[in-house]
């Protein structure tokens, strides 16, 4: 299948948040296992080399669980593979749209991670402020839970920055995003300041697609791309109210010949660090 459509069958109400109990039973089952080894939570963190507090968010289903905290933990719980197995299957926290999960369970193990976005400044790149005037401005109208529950889930995504070993990053983002003042101002520089920070890290390339560019292979819509640990890539393609997982090579390749010939078609990372200099400046 070509296309794995990720509402499940929900039609537009699926783009809702849901409440994700896999982590919740995760970290059940973590602290069963620590249990039944006879370990307080002191003991199992000095073992896993995390703090009591990270051991705690684990297993009151608060906090994603990474690799090594995986991996030692099988190593401390008597390698019983149910932390192995179980991981794969955790779907991100609550406030991520339902149909946006199974992509960002790749997205959590890959080692390739690269964006086109023509539409609002990719999530992993946005600051708070900027992540709540954009979550703000989209009807329907949200209560201040709901904006808090978005917008929190969309900035712990941006832990893949830090993650061991590193993703390699990719961003293309059109000029127009970073001119259009979302959240005014003060909102805007904070966000060209993060984003020329961010352009600094050594996995990370962004680039500017520039207003004028007549050749363009962007135009039907923003797409995501990643390679796994396996050396497979998936793309991904989101709409007003849906999103698709892209699993057929076929269809994943032009994908990949779509994104090569974006990257010669945007300012180079260097230009692409003027320009935002310049935009900041202007601010």
């Amino acid at each position: 299948m070509a296309y794995e459509n990720t509402d499940n069958g929900t039609g537009a109400g699926g783009a809702e948040p849901g409440v994700s109990d896999s982590l919740r039973t995760f970290g059940a089952v973590v602290q069963a296992l620590r249990e039944h080894a006879g370990l307080s939570r002191e003991e199992f963190a000095d073992l896993v080399g995390f703090s009591k507090h990270t051991v705690a968010s684990v297993e009151q289903g608060r906090r994603m669980p990474d690799r090594d905290f995986v991996e030692r933990g099988e190593t401390a719980l008597g390698e019983t593979g149910a932390l192995r197995r179980a991981a794969p299957h955790l779907s991100r926290q609550a406030g991520l749209a339902s149909w946006f999960r199974q992509w960002a369970r790749l997205e959590a193990q890959a080692v390739t991670l690269w964006t086109y976005e023509c539409r609002v400044v990719p999530g992993l790149l946005q600051t708070e402020r900027y992540a709540r005037a954009v979550t703000e401005s989209v009807p329907p109208v949200k209560d201040e839970e709901q904006v808090a529950k978005q917008v929190a889930a969309r900035l712990e995504r941006q832990q893949l920055f830090a993650r061991r070993p590193p993703i390699a990053f990719s961003f293309i983002v059109e000029q127009a995003l970073v001119e259009r003042g979302t959240g005014g101002p003060d909102v805007m520089r904070e966000l060209l300041d993060h984003l020329l920070g961010l352009s600094l890290q050594f996995n990370v390339e962004l680039q500017i697609m520039p207003r004028y560019q007549p050749d363009h292979a962007g135009f039907d819509g923003p797409l995501m791309l990643l390679e796994s640990p396996d050396n497979k890539w998936f793309s991904y393609a989101e709409g007003q109210r849906g999103g698709m997982l892209i699993t057929d090579p076929k269809e994943v390749s032009i994908m990949l010949q779509r994104y090569a010939r974006l990257r010669s078609q945007a300012l180079t990372s260097e230009d692409s660090r003027s320009l935002l200099k310049q935009l900041r400046g202007a601010l």
